[in-house]
């Protein structure tokens, strides 16, 4: 009886210190911070989801420039919209951004929905965005549970349940609903976020600034660095990409990529993946490579380092080759474009990353 009537009055201290400190010392700034319109607190969203505040910032206020909307974004052609995310990563995030914002404008005839389950129901939006665009947007009493809160009550409550289990979502979900003040969701979701961002932090928290700091189970346990619990590691798959930047005619050869892959949507160069790292002379003597050579020899402009990028489920590798040949080559699945085109075509991090610090020679010599 005791420890329940602990528990449950480190909750109402929880809330109440909380709100607190939001009220008097909370000066986190975010451009969406306070905002009412849900059409710009879902596109906050949408780009904060995997993606750093810092890095997030400029994105929401291009696309808010560009699309001050939800018709506009709508309208708008799907490639300029991918240009504006490129860089942001789990380009799925913008694929569904643009078909909730088709199927919003035309069959919902621009209002947007204003209850949770129907914000759920919507593509590309999971519990946590449907309960920040609920509360924030219509003050409507759900809790967000994500990395920054799981954190938070991890450590306040000292609960060890893996975070990443199914047990534990339920777990953590149900306490997030408990803490939450009713009268103020959105005010009390938007504290306990930042809270986590700022004070809470994953590595170096403010714990002997921190306002919780009394009552705080981590901290007097000793267990603020192995709090909260994962339950496992993802197993990360190698790939080896090696694009041939091919330029015939003034032209170089691009495609875009289908779907149900990383990067869908996004263009890039003649590729030539393989399962394991591969020397230049591996891959002159490739089929591909030999099929775009032809009769004629090509000739090579440019061969980059190694490139690695470090997605969630996935390593990628490669470089780049750039080249010219003298006949056309046979890619009946690229188009070549000229560089004006190709300055204005939507490519994942990992090739912009090259283009950032190397000339195509083929156009600028």
């Amino acid at each position: 009886m005791y420890i329940l009537k602990k528990l449950d009055t480190d909750k109402k201290y929880f809330t109440k210190r909380l709100l607190q400190w939001n009220t008097k010392q909370n000066n986190r700034a975010m451009p969406w911070k306070g905002e009412k319109d849900p059409y710009k607190i879902w596109l906050s969203e949408i780009i904060l989801q995997q993606t750093r505040v810092e890095q997030g910032w400029d994105y929401y206020n291009r696309f808010v420039a560009n699309f001050p909307n939800i018709y506009k974004l709508a309208a708008a052609p799907q490639e300029r919209v991918f240009k504006l995310w490129e860089g942001l990563g789990y380009y799925t995030r913008c694929k569904n951004l643009i078909a909730t914002a088709k199927f919003i404008a035309i069959e919902k005839q621009g209002q947007f929905p204003g209850s949770y389950t129907e914000i759920l129901s919507l593509k590309g939006i999971g519990p946590y965005t449907a309960a920040a665009i609920a509360s924030f947007a219509f003050n409507l009493p759900h809790a967000v549970v994500d990395g920054n809160v799981f954190r938070v009550l991890s450590r306040f409550f000292g609960m060890d349940t893996p975070t990443d289990s199914t047990n534990g979502k339920k777990l953590f979900t149900a306490l997030a609903e408990e803490l939450l003040e009713k009268k103020l969701p959105g005010i009390y979701n938007q504290a306990i976020m930042d809270f986590g961002a700022v004070i809470c932090k994953p590595k170096n928290p403010l714990c002997s600034t921190c306002p919780l700091k009394a009552r705080c189970t981590a901290l007097l346990e000793g267990k603020v660095d192995i709090l909260p619990v994962k339950s496992g590691k993802l197993i990360k798959k190698q790939r080896w990409l090696y694009y041939l930047i091919v330029a015939y005619n003034g032209k170089i050869y691009v495609k875009k990529r289908g779907p149900r892959e990383i990067w869908e949507n996004l263009y890039e160069f003649v590729l030539q993946e393989t399962g394991k790292a591969f020397s230049l002379e591996e891959i002159k003597n490739s089929k591909l490579f030999k099929n775009i050579a032809g009769k004629n020899k090509a000739t090579i402009l440019h061969v980059s380092e190694m490139y690695k990028q470090q997605l969630t489920h996935q390593t990628i590798h490669g470089n780049f080759i750039q080249l010219t040949v003298n006949t056309e080559p046979p890619l009946e699945d690229y188009q070549a474009v000229t560089y004006k085109q190709l300055k204005k075509l939507p490519f994942p991090k990992f090739i912009t990353g090259y283009l950032a610090q190397n000339k195509l020679q083929a156009f600028e010599g």
